[in-house]
């Protein structure tokens, strides 16, 4: 009984959330004159349509990979906000190799994938070794990373370095990635022609990893008590720098994966176009699943529905943006309604206990007077 009450208090906080998201998103579309129900009736059906939940399945692939990376410095107390540059940097230098390789299929892919991993924990690990050595805010380190990240694609990403003419454009971008490197789609929607993503499988298999990690070893109780206490966990014997280094470098080895879908499924190259802001994204996801592998799938689906169903709404006359806000609000409602939830949680807990004191009480006066 006490399992299916926690298990209902967990989902109150998103239904919660994403019915305040509803709420202020619908005064927001009749206050510009737009019917809400026409809208979101509009929504879900170019959302639900075949081709619509590949490019969704696609969107939510990459989406949770990068809220997967965050979620790991979360957990420890730990902001990579640099997400987004260490995946790009990744893909970058992951390209330029397997635009070069020759080898076997599958030898392939896994050198590319290695190579994405090391890039994005390398450049992840810059910010760990500035903690633990200078106390710099991996906040602030990594910010200042992205932005690092972003002249150095710059520097690269030039015809006299890595770059070279896409063919049929005005682009520019790494050497094609051939057959042997890419991984191909497959079709899981009856009647669509977009093909899901291959490495959706690696997303699924980051999931469990990460779940597994953290909650059956003993170096995921070990990121957990330092998110929770550094100085408890320092006197239970856990070396808080050792964490945060290796905390930082798996966030950004996860990271170095965010590209990887697209690179490896659809583009084959990285150039001028390629997706940018996924680590931000990441960010918001990460929050919105509460750092937990099955809330984040959730979290993910979510906004990967509403970034595709939006391509509709200019076609009805209704602003895009739209959808922004009603993702913003998601996610800062759900940041209120987990707080509102633990309160609550705290204050049965006390009320509990009060009532095991009380009802121990007139026993024990019973037994001082005999």
């Amino acid at each position: 009984m006490k399992r299916l009450k926690r298990l209902a208090l967990m989902l109150v906080a998103p239904v919660l959330a994403l019915a305040f998201a509803v709420l202020v998103t619908s005064l927001i579309l009749v206050a510009s004159g737009h019917a809400p129900l026409g809208v979101f009736t509009s929504m879900w059906n170019y959302g639900s349509a075949p081709d619509s939940l590949a490019l969704t399945l696609n969107l939510a692939t990459t989406y949770y990979l990068s809220a997967l990376a965050v979620a790991v410095g979360f957990r420890m107390n730990l902001f990579n906000i640099g997400v987004d540059g260490q995946y790009r940097l990744a893909a970058l230098i992951a390209a330029a190799v397997g635009g070069s390789l020759h080898l076997p299929a599958v030898l392939d892919v896994v050198v590319i994938l290695v190579v994405a991993m090391l890039v994005g924990a390398g450049w992840a690990a810059i910010a760990a070794v500035l903690k633990n050595r200078r106390g710099v805010s991996e906040v602030i380190s990594t910010i200042m990373l992205n932005y690092i990240s972003i002249g150095v694609i710059a520097y690269l990403l030039t015809p006299d370095r890595l770059a070279v003419a896409v063919q049929g454009s005005n682009n520019i971008g790494t050497q094609p990635i051939p057959p042997n490197g890419q991984v191909p789609g497959f079709s899981v929607i009856g009647g669509a022609q977009n093909a899901v993503y291959g490495l959706i499988l690696l997303a699924v298999a980051c999931g469990v990893a990460y779940w597994y990690l953290l909650g059956f070893t003993r170096f995921g109780y070990d990121l957990r008590a330092t998110g929770l206490s550094p100085t408890a966990a320092v006197a239970s014997g856990v070396n808080v720098k050792r964490m945060v280094l290796i905390s930082m470098l798996l966030s950004g080895a996860i990271a170095g994966l965010v590209g990887m879908p697209q690179l490896l499924g659809a583009s084959y190259t990285y150039s001028l176009d390629f997706p940018t802001g996924l680590g931000f994204t990441g960010i918001a996801i990460a929050l919105l699943g509460r750092n937990h592998p099955v809330g984040i799938a959730f979290g993910a689906l979510l906004w990967a529905f509403l970034d595709t169903s939006r391509l509709i709404l200019d076609l009805g006359g209704v602003s895009k943006e739209i959808v922004t806000i009603m993702q913003g609000v998601s996610v800062l409602s759900v940041v209120v309604a987990y707080e509102l939830v633990r309160r609550y949680n705290i204050a049965a807990q006390q009320r509990e206990v009060g009532r095991a004191l009380a009802a121990e009480t007139p026993e024990l006066v019973g037994q001082g007077t005999a």
